[in-house]
């Protein structure tokens, strides 16, 4: 005796009915695991996008020059015989313009001192650089104007601040023109950078700029804390890191004691990372599915008790064992997908919350966390209620009659 659809979505539709309160609990446990995978896995892909929007500021065609070489076993050998690497210096950064695939270069001192003005005073970073830094880092001015081009190693008492730490030397009066004290210097505000905020771990609009050649004095020491070089296209990424590393191992007696780093790769690496945490978090999130599985296993083997008569009867009509466990397996599904539908909501408007909450922050859940969840959900529904099917299945017409 074959049935059509209809009357199996129907049978179970009515049997899911007849138990409220055990159909809202299983499909409250499904919609839960399906929303954590949901806003778990957007917040992990939220942090990839964050981080490649954050890489995005520096451009394409970026090479960082660290000082020390970078080990593959995570360990200089220099430092181990108590030496420290080689400093980088501003002659050092000049050097690389002689490359013909170099644009242009920023050298970076980066230090922490007190600023003051009229009697306000509070501690900022200090970032000792070029005015080829504006466009290497995209840096977008409020007011005024960036560092002065020039020669590199000649001072300068022009500084451009960040907007933050203008309102908080100035409140609303005008901040261009006026000088304040940095450390036991003195610089002019010449430019005032756009609100911008955090940016690779450095809030920009608390920041002060001021000549690489001045914060050298300021900071009494010519080492150089990074190199920022600019290639002339992206197609010559590895010739230009080629040549930074035969120019500098060439100034430095022929040893290679520097390190440097593409965006592409330092991308490269967070994606990774990014990634795995993503699949492990939803991994954990998807557990909690595994449980609502085990939860519509054991409901429905005490339904298959409560239901002896009902299974009785069906199989005293003709109805083949195979197809009362094609009921009880439409029933978990139906259980399931309504718990995949509602989780889904739930998650879609808890991941548009957290980015109403947190704009900066793009909290995205990718396509395959849909997926995940739904497939994960359905098949453990259809996994852990097996078992009872079969069982429901097996009983004999007679002697569940006259159980009931």
């Amino acid at each position: 005796m074959s049935m059509p659809t209809a009357d199996y979505l129907r049978f179970a539709t009515v049997a899911l009915r007849s138990y409220t309160t055990r159909t809202v609990l299983i499909v409250l446990a499904m919609a839960l695991g399906v929303a954590s995978v949901i806003a778990l896995t957007a917040l992990g892909e939220g942090a990839r996008l964050y981080i490649n929007n954050q890489f995005a500021t520096l451009g394409t065609n970026l090479l960082i020059v660290l000082p020390g070489r970078s080990e593959t076993t995570g360990m200089n050998p220099a430092a181990m015989m108590g030496e420290t690497p080689r400093d980088l210096t501003l002659d050092d950064a000049e050097a690389l313009l002689r490359s013909p695939y170099v644009r242009r270069i920023a050298p970076l001192m980066v230090g922490s001192v007190p600023i003051s003005f009229s009697g306000r005073e509070r501690e900022a970073v200090v970032l000792g650089t070029t005015s080829e830094m504006q466009p290497i880092r995209r840096y977008t001015l409020a007011q005024g104007q960036f560092l002065e081009a020039g020669d590199a190693s000649r001072s300068g008492s022009g500084c451009v601040i960040g907007s933050k730490l203008r309102d908080e030397l100035f409140g609303p009066n005008n901040a261009l023109g006026e000088w304040v004290r940095v450390g036991a210097w003195r610089f002019r505000v010449i430019g005032i950078l756009a609100q911008q905020g955090q940016t690779l771990g450095m809030n920009t609009d608390e920041i002060i700029m001021i000549p690489v050649a001045s914060a050298q004095a300021l900071f009494n020491s010519p080492s150089l804390f990074r190199i920022f070089v600019e290639a002339k296209s992206h197609e010559v990424i590895d010739k230009t890191r080629a040549e930074v590393r035969s120019i500098l191992t060439q100034r430095h007696q022929g040893e290679e004691d520097i390190t440097v780093i593409t965006q592409d790769a330092v991308l490269a690496t967070f994606n990774k990372i990014i990634g795995a945490l993503t699949l492990a978090i939803g991994g954990i999130a998807a557990i909690s599915l595994i449980v609502a599985g085990i939860l519509i296993m054991n409901v429905m083997l005490v339904a298959v008790t409560q239901r002896t008569a009902e299974i009785g009867l069906l199989k005293a009509v003709g109805a083949p064992g195979k197809q009362i466990l094609q009921l009880f397996m439409v029933e978990a599904l139906l259980l399931s997908l309504l718990g995949c539908v509602i989780g889904i909501i739930v998650g879609v408007v808890g991941t548009a919350i957290l980015r109403g909450a947190f704009p900066d922050f793009p909290a995205q859940t990718p396509t395959w966390a849909y997926a995940m969840a739904v497939l994960t959900a359905v098949g453990t529904a259809l996994l852990f209620s097996y078992i009872p099917s079969r069982r429901a299945a097996a009983l004999n017409a007679v002697v569940a009659l006259a159980r009931h």
